[in-house]
């Protein structure tokens, strides 16, 4: 946002404004740029972790939209109801998990990954969940870029 123009600059030109004046808004400038080129390099960072957390996932599942392995395929998992990805064939508990409403959004991803039978008791998948927040924090950070 520029300084406002004073009467006697009509033009705007700022070599006329007193540096105690231009400097500021310099500075502000500067570190709303600064904040959000540093946002933008920490999520692709965190996409690459959890790019690199999801080999812990490959064996059982595929990041494509069609190939389930022996768990379901996780491409569109995101926004999907649980129980639901065409050609699977889920356990009880997790059709009736998404018959009563689950759907895998980030907080259902965070709960459900790092305590898969805490989340859904009575799920086939046999994996003892993630501990660590910052990695499934990067996992489902990835899981969020499989959309269609």
């Amino acid at each position: 946002m520029a300084p406002p123009r004073r009467r006697d600059n009509p033009g705007g030109n700022l070599d006329s404004y007193p540096e105690f004046i231009v400097r500021p808004f310099i500075i502000k400038a500067a570190m709303v740029a600064a904040s959000m080129l540093a946002a933008s390099i920490a999520d692709a960072q965190n996409v690459e972790a959890g790019k690199a957390a999801f080999r812990k996932c490959a064996a059982c599942h595929a990041t494509d939209t069609t190939t389930n392995k022996v768990g379901p395929h996780l491409g569109d998992v995101v926004g999907r109801t649980a129980g639901a990805a065409d050609g699977f064939n889920f356990s009880p508990a997790m059709k009736k998990a998404g018959e009563e409403g689950l759907v895998w959004d980030e907080a259902n991803l965070k709960e459900y990954l790092a305590a898969p039978r805490a989340k859904v008791p009575g799920t086939k998948m046999a994996f003892a969940g993630i501990k660590k927040p910052d990695e499934l924090a990067n996992l489902v950070a990835y899981l969020e870029t499989l959309q269609e």
